[in-house]
């Protein structure tokens, strides 16, 4: 199957599932999980030799992580930020996601003692973020109050940004020579233009971009569907400006979001519902790519650990943080236990990962990044089947 080939049965199923993706809201059948059950029967009955260019997974891995970032920072003005994150949103963040990955550290520190230290802490830094689109029937059921709902949503939309710090910080260490961070200021320099340009640049990108586009659309010079398209300028813009600077191209591009200077409310519906589409279009080749390709690459390589971690990264690694930071919380106990399933591991988890295979390859690292894939399969059904009985309960 040549790139083109892929473009071709990608819009097939966009098509196919779009016809009855409404009734999709009420069923346990997600869109995620119908792509990535495509790739794998393609894949297994061999319909098609698979033959698609790393390079080119990487630019769409690079170029679909740019927006969404972009898209979800959007959702929440930065002067409304601390409304946003007040309450449960915040303890998740602040409490529950760093607990995460020191747990998933620890657990892979357990059952996998012959992988390098800074490969451990890779994968359960990569499996920390969420990804609300796995249970989208949660999102959007009137049935689960809308605390629990926002919260969720919050959450899934800032903790895939505030985990690439020190994702970059791990893939800098493996790079590095026998996985020892490098000495002296160069690497210090390097680093420390990565975590400050990024958002600072992005951040301006966003606030002067944005600033542009309201001073357009208050003389009424600007058409509608400029206005969504420039989602999609701002994010890239912001990222090819920071990595011109040596800034991290991603923190950029979510920085451009948080600090969008568009007031005008339907304006930023339009810029955010167009970079939710595009987004989603991006995505789901994306998940038929983790079936199509890396599912049959890295299956070989799964064994009674990396099925044991995949379990519980996404039960108790992820259930007993949140359970230690919804301490005091007045909301139910299957409230909690709710939230605490709600954490998918999907498309955050699946573009750090090409993004990590692009950085340092996988040869040596098959099976850290076989862990990844697995637990994310395992998330695609498992979240998707689970979401509308579990809101039902309510």
């Amino acid at each position: 199957m040549h790139e083109h080939h892929a473009l071709i049965l990608t819009a097939f199923l966009i098509l196919l599932f779009g016809v009855v993706s409404k009734l999709s809201e009420k069923s346990s059948i997600t869109a995620p999980m119908v792509f990535v059950a495509v790739g794998l029967l393609i894949s297994s009955i061999g319909l098609f030799e698979v033959s698609i260019e790393m390079s080119l997974i990487k630019t769409l891995a690079e170029l679909t992580l740019i927006i969404i970032l972009f898209t979800d920072a959007s959702m929440i003005q930065f002067t409304k930020l601390a409304d946003a994150l007040s309450g449960i949103p915040a303890r998740l963040l602040i409490i529950g996601l760093p607990i995460t990955m020191i747990f998933g550290s620890l657990v892979g520190y357990l059952l996998f003692p012959s992988w390098s230290l800074w490969a451990i802490i890779l994968v359960a830094l990569v499996l920390s973020p969420t990804d609300a689109a796995l249970g989208q029937a949660v999102i959007k059921s009137e049935e689960v109050p809308k605390n629990i709902r926002d919260s969720i949503s919050v959450e899934s939309g800032l903790n895939d940004g505030i985990a690439l710090p020190p994702i970059l910080l791990c893939i800098a260490a493996l790079s590095a020579p026998d996985g020892m961070l490098p000495e002296g200021g160069n690497w210090l320099s390097y680093l420390t233009l990565q975590l400050t340009l990024g958002p600072v640049i992005g951040g301006i990108v966003g606030w002067a971009g944005g600033r542009i586009i309201q001073f357009s659309v208050d003389r009424n010079w600007m058409d509608p569907v400029f206005q969504q398209l420039s989602s999609i300028s701002l994010a890239i813009i912001a990222f090819a400006c920071a990595e011109m600077f040596h800034g991290n191209g991603f923190i950029a591009a979510f920085f451009a979001g948080l600090l969008l200077g568009v007031k005008t409310l339907s304006v930023r519906h339009r810029i955010q519902e167009f970079g939710e589409a595009e987004g989603q279009l991006l995505s789901l080749s994306i998940f038929l790519l983790l079936g199509l390709v890396a599912i049959p690459v890295f299956n070989e390589f799964w064994n009674l650990n990396t099925f044991l971690y995949a379990l519980l990264s996404i039960t108790l690694i992820r259930m007993v943080p949140v359970f230690i930071s919804l301490i005091g919380v007045n909301i139910s106990t299957y409230s909690k236990l709710f939230v605490g399933w709600f954490g998918p591991r999907g498309i955050a988890s699946i573009l750090y990962l090409l993004i990590v295979i692009g950085e340092i390859g996988f040869i040596g690292y098959e099976e850290p990044l076989s862990v990844i894939v697995l637990t994310v399969l395992l998330s695609t059904f498992l979240h998707g089947i689970s979401a509308v009985y579990l809101s039902k309960k309510f």
